[in-house]
């Protein structure tokens, strides 16, 4: 794989959303403000730093990215047909009787999918299992997983918080997509989570808070993710729901709504 440098890692986000949008508006349902959110992150992820081939999707020796935000599919099936895991013409079947993306990833349904996520607050623990196998392995594999701040209301987060910790699983990289909002309103109405950082570094992660949307700063968090050891580590990614769409951005109702035909050609217009 040739790996983009930021600059064009910036150039392959714009591809990468206007595929949200028009795979969303193609299925008529979906959820295009986590989507718009993460994709500078997914994007460098699958376009820079997972060593994985797409021709052998089970290798071994493969790096794993497990998306806990399960709804936010979009922007993985995105970055895997741009990757070649499949053809782009397929993500016109989004959602679709029969078709391998259903609207969360199905672990089996379609090869480099590593678990079926969507009944949030699982992927970290699975997570967890992959790298602690590789660690007896003595494997060199890292593993990447994408948690939603919403997300992380559930209990069961932390506990793998604490278990990756103990066992000091420092070839885990933990992703927070905190884009402030979740399902029906702001993370700090429902639930308020914040200190984000203070609390990972409280369960004994190393933690880097960045703008998930400056390239470079994301490229650097991760590089500084893979050089650290004796710990796993979290990046606390602030980002923007429904980010590079004017009407979408910051607005909780585009967290589970569709664009029509003409919204979408008004957010592929701004998308440019």
């Amino acid at each position: 794989m040739k790996k983009l440098s930021p600059s064009e890692c910036a150039a392959q986000c714009k591809v990468i959303r206007r595929h949200i949008i028009e795979m969303l508006c193609a299925a008529g349902s979906g959820h295009p403000g986590g989507s718009l959110s993460a994709t500078e992150l997914v994007t460098a992820i699958y376009f820079h730093f997972l060593n994985q081939d797409p021709a052998q999707p089970e290798a071994p020796d493969r790096d794993r990215f497990i998306l806990s935000k399960g709804h936010g599919v979009p922007v993985q099936y995105a970055c895997m047909a741009e990757r070649g895991y499949f053809p782009v013409s397929e993500l016109a079947t989004l959602r679709k009787i029969d078709s391998r993306l259903q609207g969360h990833p199905v672990k089996g349904a379609l090869p480099g999918i590593e678990a079926s996520t969507g009944a949030l607050g699982q992927g970290l623990s699975i997570a967890c299992g992959h790298a602690l196998a590789g660690q007896l392995d003595g494997a060199a594999f890292r593993v990447y997983c994408l948690l939603g701040d919403g997300e992380i209301n559930e209990g069961q987060v932390w506990e793998a918080a604490l278990f990756a910790a103990h066992r000091r699983l420092d070839n885990l990289i933990a992703i927070v997509d905190a884009n402030a909002l979740q399902l029906d309103g702001r993370c700090t109405e429902i639930l308020n989570i914040e200190p984000l950082a203070a609390k990972w570094t409280a369960f004994g992660w190393h933690v880097i808070e960045l703008d998930g949307h400056d390239l470079p700063a994301i490229y650097a968090a991760l590089e500084e993710a893979l050089a650290h050891r004796g710990q796993p580590t979290c990046l606390v990614a602030r980002t923007v729901k429904g980010k590079g769409v004017s009407f979408m951005e910051n607005q909780v109702e585009w967290h589970g709504v569709a664009p029509t035909a003409e919204q979408a050609r008004q957010a592929l217009a701004e998308i440019g």
